[in-house]
């Protein structure tokens, strides 16, 4: 798996893929869905898809693949290692949602959440797939959301393919745990491997799960907060963890909207408007012209 693309610049989301066997461009076809690091507030989210011809599916089951949350790192580099060897009849892909790309796309104007994000990037995987001549006849995804609802969208969106949507999937559905591997050591590899383009001399990189309600993972927020700048682009800004410690710890800054001016906005806040620097600056001029 070559992160490179994504590593040269990880502020943008990221697409890897895999070779596409000729098998499933010419036999029907099942595919996995899963991602990995959905709750974290630090580092990416990474969707993955698995393919594999219907009629090998119980080679893939013959793998041990299992749901990438019950294994071992070590265990999950060794399956993804066994899929890869597999590759003249797997194939997968993936999205590496940066962390930016997320916390951006959380705090649009127009509401777009993580459920709408994550429908979106696995339907445009499922497109990849049929794009690229893949057979498809099964698709079996781990739910975010209603199951129901996210089945009926998805049968929509691709008529003609069976689609089973289902909690818990990834312990269900070998297709999917290959999936769920996939995107899983895509994830571990970026985190562990992330280039931080700030100045923050040497890292830290003792920051636990990444998971909101980590104290090593708090702590790392807490010492690596700049308070005027916020945060590295490894943090998920959009995150309320995030946000809260920016209230209690960061500059308080004012953003002027558009129904009050500079001036209103700083006498309503006591504070002087970034405008009124250039007045007085004006005003000078004018004296000086006059003189």
């Amino acid at each position: 798996m070559d992160l490179s693309p994504f590593e040269d610049d990880n502020s943008v989301s990221c697409r890897l893929v895999s070779e596409i066997p000729e098998v499933c461009k010419t036999e029907d076809c099942c595919l996995g869905i899963d991602e990995a690091g959905r709750g974290p507030v630090l580092g990416p989210m990474v969707y993955g898809i698995c393919f594999c011809p219907l009629s090998r599916k119980e080679e893939l089951k013959d793998l041990k693949v299992a749901d990438s949350k019950t294994l071992t790192e070590a265990e999950r580099e060794n399956l993804f290692e066994k899929l890869d060897e597999a590759k003249s009849y797997v194939g997968w892909a993936l999205q590496i949602l940066s962390p930016n790309t997320i916390s951006t796309c959380m705090l649009r104007r127009t509401k777009y959440n993580l459920n709408a994000l994550s429908h979106d990037t696995a339907i445009d995987l499922v497109q990849y797939a049929l794009d690229s001549g893949v057979q498809l006849k099964e698709i079996y995804v781990d739910t975010v959301g209603p199951a129901d609802k996210y089945e009926h969208k998805l049968s929509q969106r691709f008529p003609g393919i069976q689609v089973t949507v289902r909690p818990k999937a990834d312990s269900l559905f070998p297709v999917v745990s290959a999936a769920s591997i996939c995107a899983k050591v895509a994830r571990d590899r970026v985190v562990k491997g992330w280039n931080f383009t700030e100045d923050l001399g040497e890292v830290d990189t003792d920051y636990g799960s990444g998971y909101p309600n980590d104290p090593k993972t708090k702590a790392w927020l807490l010492k690596y907060l700049d308070p005027v700048f916020g945060y590295p682009q490894f943090v998920r800004f959009s995150w309320s963890t995030a946000q809260t410690l920016m209230d209690s710890k960061a500059v308080n800054v004012h953003w002027d909207d558009d129904e009050e001016d500079g001036e209103k906005a700083a006498q309503r806040q006591s504070n002087k408007s970034m405008l009124s620097y250039f007045s007085v600056s004006a005003g000078v001029a004018e004296e000086d012209d006059l003189t």
